[in-house]
């Protein structure tokens, strides 16, 4: 599936004010058009997928020594021709292609000018993967230049960059989608000796049709990196560009003498980097009739004060501005009665549930539908929050969610558009996350809570989320359990035990087991882990054996 579509927002004009929002809905005032370096790629042909398109599966597969060879050949345009080679002679891998790659192995190898030929030993290594120096080569040589003569194997990445090719540079294992990146580079590039670019050589040849090649007039814009933000979004010019977290309430929170440091970014045609989902992007008619492009919902803007390309000058400043990390999972939104808050990238609100205590999850089941789960694959933090304070739980129902301060982060049902806030205070135990103020929930983080999952209902677990598991051969001595089977079932013991307001303190006790150790109980059966469950809300152990199960204090009866 294709899923870099271009984008055209139509020429609309909406005003008004939509549920209580006095910024004016995202439009265009004219055609807009947004493609990303892998619909380039597609588009020209220079990537052409695996069978079914530039799916996501295919943009992140490893690219292989065999793949970047087809595209040094693509790039030459010798890819026809070798395409139909029927020499015999050929590499004693080649068969780990398919038919028709092994003639391409063959052309290969039956043209050593062309510089492929293999690691050695007669061998090709066609599935092994490429890295962002050895691409780069393969560029490189498709521009004109040649190693041992232009350069050096070991300086290939110094002199790519002279050439203008430096985007994939820090990839390690190079994937199919930094392909389109660094070939959308070379595309741009001038041949060696040549004041005319590889496009052009590969248009006036009629392996690019001319008619495609507008696109790479397009600005672009750039993830840049450094140390301290890691990857964030600049102009076509290295540019820092920002959003503003007061936007989240009203779209022109900034106007004025706030516009005169911020101003306002906008470009009609644009490419931007493999990976983005030009739906992300859209248009903003702001109040003073000004367009300006929005990433996710974001307005963007730029700051005075940035000079240079590479400034960024402008994050965290009164920690309301910050770069764009698209990667991020997280941003901020700030509302005049609430201060700073946490919401996902597209500006919807976040929340914590005070009845949760540290690693677990107290809402399951109907809860669940009023307040779904938050998760995130991965959390780049805005600046001013520590990503360490982001984490992840496996919930009881098996799910991931994600975590703040190790509290779990959830959405509002009735919360429907970006700077909805309508969750906080719900029942008196639903609130935003102020990063800079919350420390926790006022629940106790007792010895031993209950837990919850629609399968097994309600539970007893430790303080950290880890079942609790009773062996039914206990009934009869509390000892059964020894040698091998207590290093399967580990004891459960606090001599300062804690339960929460749920459970009855009376229903615990201890004793002490005939190997002289201490055991907690509840109602009378001794507690246990389970060595295989791994991680809060595993219940892996449930009827192992048909002798060992979770405790349901409503269910368990007194020993």
């Amino acid at each position: 599936m294709r899923y870099l579509k271009k984008l055209v927002i139509s020429a609309v004009v909406l005003l008004g004010v939509i549920m209580g929002l006095t910024a004016l809905t995202a439009i265009a005032a004219e055609q807009m058009h947004v493609k990303s370096e892998t619909d380039v790629a597609g588009d020209l042909g220079i990537l052409q997928g695996d069978g079914n398109g530039l799916t996501t599966e295919y943009l992140n597969k490893s690219t292989t020594r065999f793949q970047a060879a087809i595209m040094f050949l693509r790039l030459k345009g010798l890819e026809t021709e070798a395409l139909a080679y029927s020499g015999m002679n050929n590499f004693k891998d080649a068969s780990l292609v398919y038919k028709e790659g092994q003639a391409v192995l063959g052309y290969l190898k039956d043209h050593p000018e062309l510089g492929w030929q293999g690691i050695g030993g007669d061998q090709f290594d066609p599935v092994s993967g490429i890295t962002a120096q050895a691409y780069y080569k393969v560029l490189l040589e498709a521009l004109g230049y040649k190693q041992g003569t232009d350069f050096e194997f070991a300086q290939v990445l110094a002199f790519a960059e002279q050439k203008g090719l430096s985007k994939i540079a820090s990839v390690g294992q190079v994937v199919n989608m930094n392909v389109a990146t660094a070939t959308i580079e070379a595309l741009h590039a001038s041949l060696k000796g040549s004041n005319k670019t590889l496009a052009t050589v590969l248009s006036e040849k009629g392996i690019l049709a001319a008619n495609k090649l507008e696109v790479l007039t397009y600005k672009s814009l750039q993830l840049k990196k450094n140390d301290a933000l890691g990857s964030y979004l600049t102009d076509s010019k290295g540019m820092t560009l920002y959003t503003f977290t007061k936007d989240a309430a009203d779209l022109n929170s900034c106007v004025d003498a706030c516009l005169a440091k911020w101003p306002v970014y906008y470009d009609d045609q644009l490419m931007v980097p493999a990976g983005f989902q030009a739906a992300d992007f859209s248009v903003l008619l702001r109040k003073d009739g000004k367009q300006q492009l929005m990433y996710k919902g974001w307005p963007l803007y730029y700051y005075a004060l940035d000079q240079a390309a590479g400034d960024t000058k402008g994050d965290a400043v009164g920690k309301l501005w910050y770069v764009i990390k698209p990667a991020a999972g997280i941003a901020i939104g700030t509302k005049a009665d609430l201060g700073n808050y946490l919401t996902d990238t597209k500006g919807m609100t976040l929340y914590y549930y005070d009845k949760d205590t540290k690693g677990v999850s107290n809402c399951a089941g109907k809860c669940l539908e009023k307040w779904p789960l938050y998760n995130a694959d991965h959390i780049a933090a805005p600046t001013g929050t520590n990503s360490a304070d982001f984490g992840t739980i496996i919930r009881a129902d098996g799910k991931k969610q994600t975590t703040y301060k190790g509290f779990p982060l959830y959405y509002w049902v009735d919360d429907k558009k970006m700077g909805d806030t309508t969750g906080q205070n719900v029942g008196n135990v639903w609130f935003v996350v102020d990063p800079a103020t919350f420390s926790g929930t006022k629940a106790i983080n007792s010895s031993v809570k209950t837990s919850k999952s629609d399968q097994l209902g309600t539970y007893l677990v430790d303080a950290n989320g880890m079942a609790l598991y009773l062996f039914t051969k206990d009934k009869a001595d509390v000892n059964s359990c020894v040698g091998a089977c207590i290093v399967n079932w580990p004891i459960f013991y606090d001599a300062n035990l804690t339960v929460s307001s749920d459970l009855n303190g009376s229903d615990f006790g201890e004793f002490t087991r005939t190997d002289g150790t201490k055991q907690n109980t509840y109602k009378g059966w001794p507690l246990y882990y389970w060595i295989k469950d791994k991680n809060p809300g595993d219940t892996t152990g449930q009827n192992v054996g048909k002798v060992w199960f979770v405790l349901d204090p409503a269910k368990t009866e007194i020993r």
